[in-house]
């Protein structure tokens, strides 16, 4: 469990904060809307009022006693860096701040943010690559070059084994984990592929995306 700042109740900071409590970490919010406030309040650990570019604000808040701040404001990028290196001034350990392109990100950085995440970026490129290959019903970037995919099982493997079809010689993927169901397996060399099954898969993107528009 990890104590969690979270500024700016936009959609994204709300589902951030929705999810982390989800996750049982104590998550504090605040934002300018008193309405939002008073709608978050009873979801999350504590929910205050407040313009968190003024620095008695933050002050106020103890920065410094949470795990992570994140400052998840989106319409206004001069708000966002000023709190970005207010944060840092007074001692926050780790900030995680919400970006929409590479120049305000750069900023950030060099202003305090050991982080910078582009929610909407993200979520577009991961859409256009299931939308873009065959067989893809879920993708998670890695690096440039290595992915994680989720895929259906190849009808001829029903039957057959992994170490049979010696899979990683033959497609150059790795199997990390099997679905069938509510059913989650990390499986062995000797696991036989079922009905249903799909296939959770590392690789390199191009070969990956090769392996899924033959399946």
């Amino acid at each position: 469990m990890k104590s969690v700042l979270i500024i700016g109740m936009g959609a994204f900071g709300i589902h951030l904060a929705l999810k982390m409590s989800d996750l049982k970490n104590d998550v504090m919010i605040v934002d300018k809307d008193a309405s939002i406030i008073d709608e978050m309040s009873s979801l999350v650990t504590d929910a205050q009022i407040g313009d968190c570019t003024k620095e008695d604000v933050l002050k106020a808040l103890g920065v410094s006693n949470f795990d992570i701040c994140f400052v998840t404001i989106g319409d206004n990028f001069q708000s966002s860096l000023e709190i970005t290196s207010l944060l840092k001034d007074l001692g926050a350990k780790h900030v995680i701040s919400k970006s929409s392109r590479d120049i305000q990100a750069k900023f950030l950085l060099r202003n305090g943010a050991d982080e910078v995440v582009y929610p909407d970026k993200d979520m577009a490129e991961k859409l256009a690559t299931r939308c873009s290959a065959n067989n893809v019903l879920d993708y998670f970037s890695i690096t440039k070059e290595y992915s994680i995919f989720e895929t259906p099982i190849i009808q001829d493997w029903i039957g057959q084994s992994i170490e049979n079809i010696n899979v990683r010689k033959k497609h150059h993927i790795n199997i990390l984990l099997i679905k069938n169901g509510n059913d989650i397996t990390m499986p062995k060399a000797d696991y036989t592929f079922r009905k249903n099954d799909n296939l959770i898969i590392i690789g390199k993107s191009e070969e990956v995306q090769k392996f899924t528009n033959n399946i």
